[in-house]
């Protein structure tokens, strides 16, 4: 049975981490690094959290 989706806070701040297992490689070249980023800032919009760097 899943889990109970946690509630969106208006005052919460997210940190996203990605990394591959043991040091892995995760993007091959930088077209993958680049649509990677594209669909991170996709779902930022629709989900309408906003990015902080």
């Amino acid at each position: 049975m899943p889990r109970k989706a946690r509630e969106k806070s208006a005052r919460a701040v997210y940190h996203v981490v990605f990394r591959g297992i043991n040091r892995q490689v995760i993007f091959e070249d930088q077209e993958d690094h680049v649509k990677y980023l594209e669909l991170l800032k996709s779902y930022q919009e629709i989900s309408g959290y906003q990015i902080y760097a």
